[in-house]
């Protein structure tokens, strides 16, 4: 049976939820690269999971559609030579994509306008400007 995920301190996934597979990693390995199956598959059923508060499901839902597929979130490891470490490495992938989709939207941002000194100092900066510009064409001779 499979470890529970904890995704923040009050936000922690069953371990039962959490289906693992099992494959063979691509790319080079050596001998035992045909016989180990170490790359891990790591799902989770976000949709009808009963550990996601229904508060955040659809927050999670929305945030996540990209990468579900009937509702089912999967996440892949293949990185690391030994199943053991891939795994530890899909359920760290797996929990930092829920807290990211499950972390709450920014605060709105409130328009706000430019201050009378900046405006001020916008106008000398482009004034002063102009007169670089302008020196540089006025004295010149063609002859």
């Amino acid at each position: 049976m499979a470890r529970d995920l904890n995704v923040t301190r009050t936000f922690v996934v069953s371990g039962s939820e959490l289906h693992e597979r099992f494959s063979r990693s691509s790319g080079p390995g050596g001998q035992g690269v045909n016989t180990a199956d170490t790359r891990v598959e790591l799902s989770l059923d976000v949709a009808h999971s009963p550990s996601i508060p229904e508060t955040l499901r659809y927050r999670m839902l929305c945030r996540l559609r990209g990468r579900l597929v009937d509702g089912v979130l999967t996440v892949t490891a293949s990185e690391h030579r030994t199943q053991l470490q891939n795994r530890e490495a899909a359920r760290e992938r797996m929990a930092k994509l829920l807290r990211d989709a499950a972390a709450a939207p920014p605060p709105t941002r409130r328009p706000t306008r430019p201050t009378r000194g900046s405006k001020e100092r916008r106008i000398a900066e482009k004034k002063r400007r102009g007169q670089t510009k302008q020196g540089r064409r006025a004295g010149w001779d063609a002859s």
